[in-house]
């Protein structure tokens, strides 16, 4: 049965209600300012280096890309500690590798968003530099980047291979996906996509990254040894991102504009069907034992959402509707499947959501707008 679980929590009477539209990076920062300031108000919390409640049964760190703030925040949940350190770009994405010892980021240097700086005519002088890929040594980011790589105009997403030598950068405004030789810290090559490449993941084996295209309605098929797009899929308006289960059998698509979630069978690279969700859907996440997909759902400018929809993989249904914070967008599970973790840009905060309950059950305050979240284990 269909349900709507409550949040514990009262960030949504105290957040102001915002969307961040995928189109553009630069969301109305005021007003997202102000529910932010409103919330560590009211809540006693800071934005940096708070402190939160002792977490006894989950372990390791949640990153985030505060796109808003030009700054990350790492969440460390054996403590609750929230550290948000400022970034030279406005990251709109955020991506740990698969042995936990490098941490991505990507978006457009931090002048040209103008977020939180005076206009000193920095601006200006960086309006014709490339979006950056930031790398990271997570157990040092206050050491700042380990490499500030170039990779092309508006990088929104980008995925790294489990060998961790390419990293693979959506550029929104190229119509590509930058190949980045990681040893050489330099793009090697691009591959041409649809139209307005967003986010992009890899299937489990590596072999094969699927691609968003927002503005043509279609998910690009790219192989990743041949670095050629080998298929181009019609999937509905606006896909947003894109979520694999376990075995690489479906991917899951977020359609914005359709309020619904695409089901494409990779086999045969068709759309199976339709899955009805929240407004606004982002960013979708499938869980480790390929059960539930979970999609953050972010609503519309004038009326933003702030729910979480539990997609049953067996059922093609959605079984929970989960309330977070104002303008729910990026959403990860914990490699145990245990805990989901969404971002939600309008409160500024990330909503920990457990399982088994499917409730929320802890707020974290991070950066200004935080977009994209990845999950690192403790001990990788």
């Amino acid at each position: 049965m269909h349900r709507q679980l409550s949040n514990r929590t009262s960030v949504r009477a105290i957040a102001a209600r915002i969307e961040s539209p995928v189109r553009s990076h630069v969301f109305w920062s005021g007003l997202i300012s102000a529910a932010a300031a409103a919330y560590i108000a009211l809540s006693g919390g800071v934005a940096f280096g708070q402190e939160t409640a002792v977490l006894p049964s989950m372990s390791g760190f949640v990153y985030t890309a505060d796109e808003y703030g030009n700054s990350m925040s790492a969440i460390n949940l054996t403590d609750g500690h929230v550290q948000t350190l400022p970034v030279a770009i406005s990251p709109h994405n955020i991506q740990i590798s698969a042995d936990g010892r490098r941490l991505f980021a990507v978006g457009n240097p931090a002048a040209m968003e103008g977020h939180d700086q005076a206009q000193t005519g920095q601006e200006t002088e960086m309006e014709g530099m490339k979006g950056l890929l930031l790398v990271f040594d997570p157990d040092k980011l206050a050491s700042g980047p380990l490499a500030s790589i170039e990779v092309g105009e508006h990088p929104a997403h980008v995925v790294v291979d489990r060998t961790g030598s390419r990293a693979f950068v959506t550029l929104a405004e190229e119509n590509a996906v930058a190949v980045v030789d990681l040893a050489r810290q330099k793009v090697s090559q691009t591959i041409p996509t649809g139209a307005y490449p967003h986010g992009l993941r890899l299937t489990p084996d590596g072999s094969v990254a699927y691609v968003a295209n927002v503005e043509d309605g279609s998910v690009s098929v790219l192989d990743t040894e041949k670095l050629t797009e080998v298929a181009r899929i019609p999937v509905g308006r606006a896909p947003v991102q894109v979520g694999f289960t376990p075995d690489g059998g479906q991917v899951f698509v977020s359609l914005r504009d359709e309020n619904k979630v695409a089901v494409v069978d990779t086999a045969t690279r068709k759309v199976l069907g339709k899955v009805e969700v929240g407004r606004g859907p982002i960013q979708v996440f499938v869980t480790p034992d390929g059960r539930f997909v979970y999609v953050a759902n972010q609503g519309s400018k004038d009326d933003p959402a702030d729910t979480v929809s539990v997609i049953s993989v067996a059922t093609r249904s959605v079984v929970e509707t989960i309330r977070t914070g104002a303008g729910a967008h990026g959403v990860v599970v914990s490699t145990d499947g245990r805990t989901v973790f969404v971002t939600n840009i309008a409160a500024g905060t990330v909503s920990m959501v457990d399982v088994e309950s499917q409730s929320v059950v802890k707020e974290f305050v991070v950066g200004k707008g935080p977009n994209g979240v990845t999950f690192r284990p403790s001990g990788s």
